[in-house]
């Protein structure tokens, strides 16, 4: 009766160790979930940047004009827009 439940250990031990469903599967799901924590807390950083631009252009006329300027090329209605443009070198 001694020797038919170590065997059964044994049989079990194996399945745990050396089965596609044992070890190996909780190996890879943990370097899986570690891997998606590392991203979570990637995301989370960029969207803490991104809630504090959008509180910085909801209270501040400014940040939106800045905004306005740098990216949709706003040009202010008392301003004069100027356009340096480099000197070609003629090549002979």
């Amino acid at each position: 009766m001694l020797v038919i439940l170590g065997l059964a250990a044994l049989i079990l031990q194996g399945q745990l160790w050396f089965t596609t469903e044992g070890f190996s599967k909780t190996r890879n799901l943990r370097a899986a979930v570690a891997e998606q924590r590392e991203q979570n807390a990637q995301l989370r950083e960029r969207n803490q940047s991104l809630d504090a631009v959008v509180v910085n252009l909801k209270q501040s006329s400014e940040a939106a004009e800045e905004r306005a300027r740098t990216d949709l090329g706003m040009i202010g209605p008392k301003e004069t827009f100027y356009q340096v443009v480099p000197v070609a070198h003629a090549t002979n």
